[in-house]
């Protein structure tokens, strides 16, 4: 029997019987990753049963702790739990493992599964997700209950993530675990699963660093756990880690827990088979021998085991009338702080909230990321849950709040830091960076933002990619959009980005025309809570007349009129950003030699394309010759502009020199497309 208190002969059945629903489950479908849910059954179980602060029959209830599995193929070991706990998840859910339209889908899926707090499965984003949760808990503390002392806050509660080598070799853990050190994260509490086995066998081939000590100079708390001379988890030593983490408020903790990959079984127990493959029949029934359990019986679950896990619901209720008593004293005590919150739950906006937002004067030329930046101070007066930063790039980005001082510990001894600071300081760490805002996102009452450099959404994309896929409302920020941008050249030049961010479902890619756009642009960003990226200039950009153009609340149909032609029109051209300057010259010359021509300004075509067909056949008439004009690669305007139609693009990469220079020198300028556009008429 284990050596913890109050750990009974039917918490040892439970582990078993946990163990072998993780081979029953792989062995049904044919496929999966039973050894590391096999080997991790007590860990979890010890963690939801005695450690995780949550209510099962509350999954959203705001004083939870919140756990991530960081290892998503190892998604039994989430499932299993949240099975025992009573999260929704019944025995057929187990029987239907990583089968077409299951709550229990290969690797676990945030708004999919109840209890399932982030979407998981690319290495190393739960870790670096988690340090956006352990950040967002600081920073929500400081706006509902700031005075509590550490530990002591009705806000204050634990991230506990389970991960694994292949976590810790992804440099977006990395990244993350670096700047969580920096921060002093004490609520953050990771469990790394060293078993030393991936998918092409023993970890060293790759992985020979002493993760401890990079850790402790990360500035973590780090505890080592070495495995039983069995193989089996040192769950009593591993108990005290847990409860040594929860209490260091001062620091991030990493529990280094040795372990043996598929714990029992007899001939697959650390090996890399075990990792992803079905254990088969014969190892199946040989290992539940060894668990004591009958080896015939399949998804075997004994009614008093099953009353045992299932407790724990009761012991969840009584944890959360416990807080609700005291949230009750709270709400009565800080009335405004109450509403506040009730605001921040149901993700309301205040009302008249956009009304101060600036209105730029027609004929100024304006950065879009300047204007951006205006937008987003004039933002933060009115709404506190609004935060966020850039990749060491705020001046750049425009992305400081002013006076909101520096996110930072209190600890910390740099200038105008604040532990409820609203300036996200992410360091030189794009990726980080996107996988820290989604855990700020997913851990519920705030916006945040972040930003960096156009091209470097490369660096970001799959933290981009996680947003879209669990429909949060990340908010990101990339400046510097085009060859514009001059002299830093190629490497610097998006050429392509436009095209790869559009190709992600259920993503909103903005690129405003001129200041005023960027206005509506937020505008429509907050209201609309999906997530969305913008795309901003470096070169001041005109800003335009809007008493003789289209106005500028178009933005959010995603595609708007902006210049109506003469008459019925010939021509449409449709431009995003900066080339929407260029096409109001292309129709001056195009007017002025009798050819009738439409500019249509096109800042998002995701929410273009949501319109209805006639609202889209009344922008783009198919009748008419479309001109796209963009100064990125073709691809994606064919469908905008009919087969017949002019795609004005930049299929090659750019070059050093100014932004002016390299326009005139690529084509796109008034002459240039006024000469393409009449050949096309021909």
């Amino acid at each position: 029997m284990t050596q913890i208190a109050g750990w009974t002969e039917l918490d040892d059945r439970a582990v078993a019987y946990a163990r072998a629903l993780a081979m029953d489950a792989v062995q049904k479908v044919g496929n999966g990753h039973p050894g590391t849910a096999m080997a991790l059954a007590p860990v979890a179980y010890n963690l939801f049963q005695r450690h995780l602060v949550h209510d099962p029959a509350n999954p959203h209830w705001l004083g939870r702790d919140r756990f991530i599995l960081s290892c998503g193929h190892s998604s039994l070991t989430l499932y299993t739990q949240l099975f025992f706990s009573g999260y929704g998840l019944e025995m057929q859910d187990m029987q239907s493992f990583r089968t077409f339209d299951s709550l229990t889908p290969g690797h676990p899926e945030y708004g999919h599964t109840v209890g399932v707090e982030m979407t998981t499965g690319p290495l190393g984003a739960g870790v670096a997700t988690a340090v956006g949760f352990a950040m967002a808990a600081r920073y929500e503390r400081g706006l509902l209950d700031p005075e509590a002392s550490a530990g002591q806050s009705l806000f204050d509660h634990s991230i506990w993530v389970i991960c694994s080598d292949g976590d810790l070799q992804e440099g977006v853990s990395g990244e993350a675990s670096s700047l969580a050190g920096t921060q002093a994260l004490g609520n953050l509490n990771i469990i790394y699963d060293d078993n030393r086995i991936s998918i092409e066998g023993d970890t060293h081939v790759a992985f020979t660093e002493d993760v401890a000590a990079r850790y402790r100079a990360y500035g973590w708390d780090v505890h080592e756990v070495a495995a039983l001379p069995d193989g089996n988890i040192n769950l009593g030593e591993l108990d005290k880690a847990m409860i040594a983490a929860k209490s260091n408020s001062a620091k991030p903790s990493l529990i280094r827990m040795h372990s043996v990959i598929a714990w029992p079984a007899p001939k697959l127990r650390g090996t890399a088979k075990s990792h992803g493959s079905a254990l088969g029949d014969e190892e199946i029934a040989a290992t539940k021998v060894e668990l004591g359990l009958n080896p015939e019986e399949k998804f075997a679950m004994p009614a008093e085991v099953f009353a045992h896990v299932r407790a724990v619901k009761d012991r969840g209720a009584a944890a959360h009338a416990t807080w609700s008593k005291k949230f009750t004293e709270w709400k009565s005590a800080h009335p405004a702080r109450a509403e506040l919150l009730a605001r921040l739950v149901t993700k309301e906006l205040p009302k008249g909230w956009g009304k101060d937002l600036p209105v730029f004067e027609s004929g100024k030329e304006v950065a879009t990321r300047a204007a951006s930046g205006q937008v987003i101070n004039a933002i933060a007066k009115v709404l506190p849950e609004f935060w966020g930063g850039s990749a060491d790039l705020a001046d750049s980005n425009n992305t400081t709040i002013e006076g909101g001082n520096s996110f930072l510990p209190a600890t910390s001894a740099m200038k105008n830091a604040d532990p409820y600071g609203r300036i996200i300081h992410f360091g030189i760490r794009e990726h980080a960076m996107g996988s820290i805002l989604n855990g700020i996102t997913l851990h519920g009452l705030t916006r945040s933002f972040g930003g960096t450099f156009a091209v470097f959404s490369d660096y970001m994309r799959p933290a981009v990619r996680l947003a879209a896929l669990m429909d949060i409302p990340s908010t990101f920020i990339w400046t510097h959009d085009s060859i514009g941008l001059g002299e830093d050249g190629p490497t610097h030049q998006p050429i392509e980005h436009f095209a790869a961010l559009r190709a992600i479902p259920n993503f909103a890619v903005i690129r405003p025309a001129d200041a005023n756009e960027v206005t509506e642009a937020w505008r429509s960003i907050l209201t609309r809570q999906e997530p969305a990226g913008i795309l901003l200039s470096r070169q001041n950009l005109r800003t335009v007349d809007r008493t003789t153009h289209g106005a500028a609340t178009g933005v959010d149909m995603g595609a708007y009129i902006l210049k109506e032609a003469s008459s019925a029109p010939k021509i449409v051209i449709i431009a995003t950003g900066s080339e929407v300057g260029i096409a109001l010259d292309v129709q001056i010359a195009l007017e002025k030699d009798g050819h009738s021509t439409r500019v249509v300004s096109a800042p998002c075509l995701e929410w273009f394309n949501e319109q209805t067909p006639a609202y889209r056949e009344s922008v783009l008439p198919m009748k008419s010759l479309r001109v796209s004009i963009e100064a990125g690669i073709a691809q994606g305007w064919r469908e905008y502009v009919g087969d017949n139609g002019v795609i004005i693009s930049l299929d090659h990469f750019g070059a050093s020199a100014s932004g002016n220079k390299l326009f005139t020198e690529f084509g796109f300028t008034p002459d240039a497309i006024v000469s393409t556009v009449k050949k096309a008429l021909g």
